[in-house]
Order: structure tokens, then sequence, then C-alpha cells
């Protein structure tokens, strides 16, 4: 739009390095606020709620007007997609719960035909947020990325061990590459949906990447993401791909490389210098506060802001988290946290 304000965010994941990094939080809007509690009691359960667009965009934009973020992060889930192709999908007090999909047959029950149009009102989310949201302030669409939605729709929750997803994915390779595949097509047509109805840049998250050995990494982790990303780039080629593959360790280095992502979030266990030094120079990089450290607040607090963005405000950095905001994290620390970023880099 002629004459709008440049987008902090968006300048940073084209290259550019700034004097004051941009930020945002994953998760930043959830049960850490109060408001958004108030909110949620309005739903009947998450997925009413996040299938709501009015509740979602709210939800979208409550952290924004309290806090001044520098991008909203889309009010969604994961595992939407997983629901949006026929799995059915509840969230009880341990969290997600999933009729398993079993090998091989389960796959069969999946259906990628229709899901974009059961997802309309996560788009519809998207159009409501881009009207409501300040000109500077950027919008990031999300899904998870097919090896972390793999591993809920397969073990049918949450795991620990990923016994039953790595052992389908060893014993079986060919079969398990038919779900990775599913998901790899259903992923770029629904962030291709949020794009379309506004969203800016998007961000794939691949919580549970490190779980994997490098081999199992490569395949699975690397090459859908890798396919994910050239595919969103051809439709959409201004449309920035954050790669967040948490716990990768050293397999960063190759995932900064090989995926074809415009920038990486790295988590809480990456060393700054390892992140400036590898990554950085490659990639604009995202990260990586520990979320404790945000409820913790006070000096401790400060300091790491304070080093951390000494270690990458040199380059292109958007100033997040490790991980999301947990929920007994106290909104007045995340005010500090605020101001901390407004502070001139020493």
């Amino acid at each position: 739009m002629e004459g709008a304000k440049p987008k902090p965010v968006l300048q940073v994941l084209a290259g550019e390095r700034l004097e004051r990094s941009p930020w945002w939080l994953m998760r930043q809007a959830g049960r850490y606020l109060p408001e958004y509690r108030a909110l949620r009691a309005q739903a009947k359960d998450f997925v009413d709620c996040c299938l709501n667009p009015a509740l979602a965009a709210e939800a979208t934009l409550q952290p924004v007007r309290r806090y001044g973020m520098d991008a909203a992060i889309l009010f969604a889930d994961i595992l939407l997609v997983p629901w949006a192709l026929g799995q059915q999908l509840g969230f009880g007090e341990e969290g997600p719960l999933l009729d398993p999909v079993t090998e091989p047959n389960g796959i069969k029950r999946l259906r990628l035909d229709g899901m974009t149009s059961r997802l309309e009102p996560v788009c519809e989310t998207v159009r409501r947020v881009c009207q409501a949201l300040p000109v500077e302030t950027a919008l990031i669409g999300f899904a998870g990325a097919p090896w972390t939605v793999a591993t809920y729709m397969v073990e049918g929750g949450g795991s620990r061990d990923f016994f039953k997803v790595k052992g389908w994915a060893y014993r079986d390779p060919a079969g398990f590459q038919a779900l990775i595949d599913l998901l790899t097509k259903a992923t770029v047509d629904y962030l291709a949906a949020q794009i379309g109805a506004g969203a800016e840049a998007v961000q794939l998250f691949d919580s549970w990447a490190g779980a994997l050995p490098e081999d199992g990494f490569a395949r699975w982790v690397i090459e859908p993401t890798r396919r994910i990303a050239a595919a969103l780039r051809e439709r959409f080629p201004g449309v920035p791909v954050i790669g967040f593959p948490r716990g990768a360790g050293l397999l960063y280095d190759g995932y900064a490389t090989e995926t074809g992502v415009t920038a990486i979030g790295f988590d809480t266990t990456v060393p700054a210098a390892f992140a400036r030094e590898r990554l950085q120079t490659r990639l604009p990089v995202q990260g990586n506060l520990d979320p404790v450290l945000l409820v913790v607040g006070g000096a401790a607090l400060e300091r790491a802001v304070r080093k951390l963005r000494g270690a990458l405000g040199g380059g292109p950095f958007v100033f997040n988290l490790g991980h999301g905001v947990l929920p007994q994290t106290p909104p007045e620390n995340v005010a500090a946290l605020a101001r901390l970023l407004a502070q001139p880099l020493e």
C-alpha cells in the first residue's frame, strides 16, 4: 500500500538489520492473559474457539493491543489439519486426544478433498485480523510441519518416546511416507489459503523434530519442509516462510541450508554464538529466550534479554522465545519485556 509504514518483522525477514529488533512471542495469545480466559469461556471447547472467527480474531489481537508486538500470530492449532482431513480431535486435561491413525489402513480414512473448505473459518479469522491490526504490525499464519503433526496423529496425542510413530517410520518407511506426503500437500494448501486471506508470513512448527536421528530428520523433517517452502515460494514469491525445528541441535545447520526456508527459529538450547555464526550468516534468525525467564522476570529476565540482543542484534534478528509462552507467565512480565525491547541496543 502506497505510503504505508514498513513492517519491521517483514523487513527483518527480508534480510534487513534494524536498530531495534522486532519481536513477537510464540503462544502470545493464551492462558496467561485474563482477557483470553474470559474469551475462551464463550466457546464450548477449544476446537470451537479456533473455528469461531469472531473469537479467534479477538484472541489473535488481544496481546498486540496489550503489548504492541510487531507481529500477531494467528490463533489456531496445528491439529486443525488432521481434524479437517477427517480425524477425530478433542482436548482433555492432558492435551489433545485423537483417534489414532494406524498403519497402513488408517490413512485411507483421511480425505484431502474438502479440507480447505472445512478450514475456511480460519481464513475468515485471518481476514478479520488483517482489517483490525495496526498498519505497522505483520500477521503471521502457521501450520504444524508434517512430522510433528504425524506424531500426534499416530500416537493419538502427545508422547514422550514416540514409539508408535517412529516404529511405523522405521518398519515401513514407504507406508509412513504416504502419510507424510498427504500432510505435506495438506500443509501447502492450508498455508496457501491463509496467505490468500491476508497472512504476510507463515511459520512451520516442527515441535518434535528433535525426536529423530539424522537420517530420519533428513527424510521426515528436511524433505517435507523443502517441498512446502518451494511450493509456497512458487505461488507467493514475496511471502516469508519461517521454519522452527525445535530440538534439532546440530541438525539446525543442515535445516538452514537444505530446506529453503526464509528464516529460522531456534529453541532455548541453541547457543547464541552458534546461531550467530552458523545460522544468521545464511538467513534471518528468530529466538530464543527461555520461556521460564519470562515467568521469573526481574533482573534475570533483563540480563538474558540484554545478552541475547547483544549477541544477535548485529544481523537480521526477530526477538522471540525458544518455545511458547507458559500459562503461569505473569502478564506484567511480558509488559516488562516490551519495555526492555523498546530500549536502544547498547
